[in-house]
């Protein structure tokens, strides 16, 4: 092949293309006289700033549900458990009817924020059946403690095995169940197949001891021996 001559100068620059939106924006023209938007020369609104209701707080704030079959020894014992509330701990306290929950809160008058689960401890025993001056004791005394099981923590029964179990639990008019609380030193509440005992942590481990023998079948008149055991021994450490 021969070499081609080629005159670069021939060449014209390519032209720069139009582009399309310019030549729509030359076609589409709009006649706005007849429309006059709004300027917005107001400042924007402010959002409101949130109340913080009875219900909000979580810190400073305690919830307690109460049962259908609660109901109505609350209302008959409310002012009871409203004036030591109120008037000692210097807290805030109401029952919501939506929720069905005792609320608990602090306030500008609160002197200590230990009140606050005193107060729920209190409300709690006394939901959990407990008489309300039983439960004053839990705001009296620092050393008193709620404790909660059920009878299928210990062994597992169904049925008629379960509804003996409760019987031994309570005894013929209520004596065994009298009697472990006077050995005891301590309260204690069958609410069906749970059991609720209110007192110090060695008469609460006594207590639950005795309980557990119960279940598990030991007959009371043995389970009496090992209290009355226990008992003299605890009285002589004393």
């Amino acid at each position: 092949m021969g070499d081609l001559n080629i005159d670069v100068n021939s060449f014209e620059a390519a032209k720069p293309k139009k582009r399309r939106n310019d030549s729509l924006g030359e076609a589409m023209e709009v006649d706005r006289s007849g429309i006059q938007g709004r300027a917005r020369n107001r400042p924007p609104k402010s959002k409101r700033p949130k109340t913080q209701c009875f219900s909000e707080t979580k810190d400073d704030m305690r919830k307690i549900p109460v049962p259908a079959h609660r109901y109505s020894p609350l209302k008959d014992h409310w002012l009871q458990i409203f004036t030591p509330v109120v008037e000692h701990l210097q807290l805030q306290i109401r029952f919501n009817l939506k929720t069905r929950n005792v609320e608990i809160k602090t306030c500008s008058n609160t002197k200590d924020i230990a009140n606050l689960q005193k107060a729920a401890d209190f409300v709690k025993a006394f939901v959990y059946g407990f008489e309300v001056e039983d439960a004053l004791a839990l705001l009296r005394l620092d050393d008193l403690f709620v404790e909660t099981f059920e009878i299928k923590d210990v062994k597992t029964l169904k049925g008629d095995h379960q509804s003996r179990a409760i019987g031994r639990l309570a005894g013929k008019g209520g004596r065994t169940k009298f009697t472990i609380e006077n050995v005891t030193k301590t309260r204690i509440v069958l609410a069906d197949s749970k059991i609720h005992i209110l007192g110090s942590f060695q008469n609460i481990q006594l207590a639950r001891r005795a309980i557990c023998n119960l279940i598990l079948g030991s007959p009371p008149s043995k389970v009496y021996g090992q209290l009355r055991s226990i008992a003299s021994r605890v009285s002589e450490r004393m």
